[in-house]
C-alpha cells in the first residue's frame, strides 16, 4: 500500500476524519498554519509542498510561475493567462471559483440545505433582513473548494460590489463529513457577505465565501480595510468596486466554500449538478 492510498483510506474513515480535523484547537491550529505556511526557508517550503502533494491532487501545470517563495505562495497561486476561459453569454452568471458543486437549487421560503437532511435559514447565514427577503424562494449554489484547487475567486458577471459584511466566527472543517454532523455549520464559521449589483440588469447577486479550519483568512483585493477577526459584531463595509465578468475579486489562504445567491427567476444551468466539478468561468446560473 502506498502512502497516498493509506492517507486516502484514513480520510474515508469518517469518525477519524472528523476527529482529526475538528476536535482539535481549531483557531490555534489555523493561526499556526497561517504562520507556518509563510516560512520562506527553502527546505521547509519544499517539504511542506511535498507533504501537501501526498494529501491531495495538486496540479501546478496551469500556475503562472513554477517556483514559489513558500507553501502559502503556492496556495494562493495565480494561473496562466487564458487558463480559465470565461463564458461570454450575457444571460449567464459564471462560477466564481474552481469547485465541487454541493447543495443547490431553489430556496424554500428562506430555508436551504448545507447537505441533504441538514437545513439552515438565510437569516442565520446572512444576518440581513433585506437580503433574506430578496432571496426568498430564490436560487443558490454551494461551491466547495478542495485543498489542491485554485484558491482565487472571480466576478460571476459584470457587476459592482456595493457592500461587504464580515462576520468573524469559528473554523469548523466544511467537508461533507462535517456538514453531516454539525448543524448550521456555514452559519457558525467566519465569512464575508459580498453584495454585488449586476451592471446591466440591476439584479443583486451575493457571494458568501466561508472560511474553515486552517483557512480562516479571506482576502478581498478591492478592500483597503482589514477584516478584523477579533470583532464580535459584524463589520459592515460600504464600497463601490466595479468588476468585469471573470475579473479576480480575492482569495482564500487554502480551500473552503463559496455560496452564491440569486433572486427568484434565476435558474441553474444544466451543468450544475451536485458532486460534479466546475471551473472559474463556466456557466452557473441563467438570468431571468
Amino acid at each position: 500500500m502506498t502512502i497516498r492510498s493509506l492517507i486516502a483510506k484514513v480520510a474515508h474513515q469518517e469518525d477519524l476524519n472528523f476527529l482529526l480535523t475538528n476536535r482539535i484547537p481549531r483557531r490555534l491550529a489555523t493561526q499556526f498554519m497561517g504562520w507556518f505556511s509563510q516560512i520562506e526557508q527553502p527546505l521547509v517550503r519544499d517539504l511542506s509542498i511535498g507533504l501537501w502533494r501526498l494529501f491531495c491532487d495538486l496540479d501546478l501545470s496551469e500556475a503562472k510561475k513554477t517556483r514559489f517563495r513558500s507553501m502559502h505562495d503556492c496556495f494562493i497561486r495565480e494561473l496562466k493567462e487564458g487558463a480559465r476561459p470565461i463564458d461570454a453569454d450575457p444571460a449567464v452568471l459564471v462560477s466564481p471559483c474552481d469547485a465541487i458543486i454541493g447543495a443547490s437549487g431553489m430556496i424554500k421560503g428562506t430555508e436551504l440545505l448545507q447537505i441533504k437532511g441538514f437545513p439552515y435559514h438565510l437569516q442565520d447565514l446572512l444576518g440581513d433582513s433585506d437580503l433574506v427577503d430578496l432571496y426568498r424562494n430564490g436560487r443558490y449554489v454551494t461551491l466547495r473548494l478542495t485543498a489542491g484547487m485554485y484558491h482565487r475567486f472571480h466576478a460571476p458577471h459584470d457587476c459592482a460590489v456595493e457592500q461587504v459584511t464580515y462576520i468573524s466566527g469559528d473554523t469548523w472543517n466544511v467537508n461533507p463529513i462535517a456538514l453531516k454532523r454539525i448543524e448550521k455549520l456555514f452559519c457558525k464559521n467566519e465569512r464575508a457577505i459580498i453584495r454585488t449589483r449586476l451592471a446591466k440588469t440591476g439584479h443583486i447577486v451575493t457571494l458568501v465565501p466561508v472560511a474553515a479550519i486552517l483557512v480562516a483568512s479571506i482576502r478581498l483585493r478591492f478592500l483597503d480595510v482589514l477584516l478584523d477577526r477579533s470583532r464580535r459584531e459584524p463589520q459592515v463595509i460600504p464600497c463601490n468596486a466595479r468588476f468585469q465578468k471573470g475579473e479576480e475579486m480575492g482569495w482564500f489562504q487554502h480551500g473552503s466554500t463559496i455560496i452564491v445567491f440569486a433572486p427568484e427567476g434565476f435558474a441553474l444551468c444544466a451543468n450544475v449538478q451536485e458532486g460534479l466539478r466546475i471551473r472559474v468561468g463556466q456557466p452557473l446560473l441563467r438570468l431571468p
